[in-house]
């Protein structure tokens, strides 16, 4: 089958790889009907995760057929669309069994921070990917959900990873009808951010970014105020000055390690990598809320440290949430929102490309060139 393979940072191609096949008796193998990129799959890209090794098939937000059932999978039948979530997660275990399915402690037993996830190092498990034809998708009893009748695989592809985290993101703030939300970053979890803080009930988004489209499809989609902090390089300044001087009720940091903003960040975060990353949205965030606000984590960060201003965000009485999204809980209240139209997952979509172009996407995507936003992989012989 045809995969996207690493092959060390900033080269992937694809090429033929072996099938997947059944391994365990609640095992499913899809035929993949839809793939994407996500922007934290740029991580692995730049070689910013540890142990992303060579061979590794990327993705983690696909739908698909099923073409193969183990003898215990009960749920699922051959023929059956499904979109799988990103995180792996058994249904038994102690964090299963309260619904945070991104923790779960049997798909990723040789560390205590995080469950499996499809396609994302071995810091994750060590799954192959959907950026594929094929793949493996374990405890298919739990995971996938069926694809409704009346809803397109494309409908319902960003349900895998971005809509659900977005959603989270914006749960986390405790947002109230009285409060302006600011969303770090325009890439697609903060665009849908935005949209999520209005459907739970902010006065105000005010969106922040560099990068001119994404800002103007915050401005169209979202209705969001926007600050593009290569004009307004103080963005704390600026955003206290739209707030009366108090600063946002709730900040949601939706950028992740390769924030950019800071020289000083930027070497040590990404160039010499002594830190995990540069968290400058992730401070710029601490900085702007107001006294007694609340910051929300959803960008992806990696071990082992940050210089993260924890000393402001003590000293201010800030409340902080952060995480890896529990997938699997949101998706039926999402269903919803796509139908009654509060959310259109497909308006992010600006390139759909054959799974064969994946490599060259990720370089468009990491340039952030050509107006790109989101990109739909199709595989060969996909509807």
């Amino acid at each position: 089958m045809l995969a996207l393979t690493y092959h060390g940072p900033r080269r992937v191609r694809v090429e033929e790889n072996p099938e997947p096949r059944i391994e365990h008796p609640n095992d499913v193998v899809l035929r993949v009907t839809r793939a994407t990129i996500c922007g934290s799959d740029l991580h692995l890209y730049n070689g910013y995760i540890p142990d992303t090794r060579v061979g590794t098939i990327f993705g983690h937000e696909f739908t698909g057929v099923v073409e193969e059932v183990g003898p215990s999978v009960a749920s699922l039948s051959r023929g059956d669309r499904v979109v799988v979530p990103f995180n792996i997660a058994c249904g038994t275990c102690f964090f299963c069994q309260r619904e945070r399915t991104s923790l779960c402690e049997n798909t990723n037993p040789m560390t205590k921070v995080v469950g499996g996830v499809f396609g994302y190092s071995h810091t994750t498990g060590g799954y192959q990917g959907g950026q594929a034809e094929l793949v493996r998708v374990p405890f298919a009893d739990v995971g996938p959900m069926k694809i409704p009748n009346d809803l397109s695989d494309e409908d319902v592809l960003f349900l895998s990873d971005i809509l659900p985290t977005a959603y989270q993101a914006a749960e986390m703030g405790d947002i109230t009808p009285e409060d302006t939300v600011a969303v770090f970053g325009c890439g697609p979890v903060g665009l849908f951010t935005q949209r999520c803080a209005w459907i739970l009930g902010a006065r105000r988004v005010i969106a922040i970014d560099s990068v001119e489209d994404r800002l103007a499809f915050a401005r169209t989609y979202n209705a969001a105020e926007t600050i593009d902090f290569k004009e307004h390089p103080d963005v704390v300044a600026r955003l206290l000055e739209m707030t009366d001087g108090r600063g946002p009720d709730v900040c949601i940091e939706a950028v992740g390690l390769e924030a950019k903003g800071s020289l000083l960040h930027g070497v040590l975060g990404k160039a010499l990598r002594v830190q995990a990353g540069s968290p400058v949205a992730l401070n710029w965030a601490i900085q702007a809320a107001r006294r007694g606000g609340r910051v929300s984590i959803i960008g992806v960060y990696g071990p082992p440290w940050n210089l993260v201003d924890v000393g402001t965000a003590m000293n201010k009485g800030l409340t902080i949430k952060a995480g890896q999204c529990d997938v699997k809980r949101y998706m039926p209240r999402l269903v919803e929102h796509i139908r009654e139209g509060r959310i259109d997952p497909k308006a992010l979509i600006s390139h759909r490309v054959p799974l064969e172009e994946t490599a060259e996407m990720y370089r468009i995507f990491n340039a952030r060139t050509d107006g790109v936003l989101k990109v739909a992989l199709i595989p060969p012989g996909a509807k």
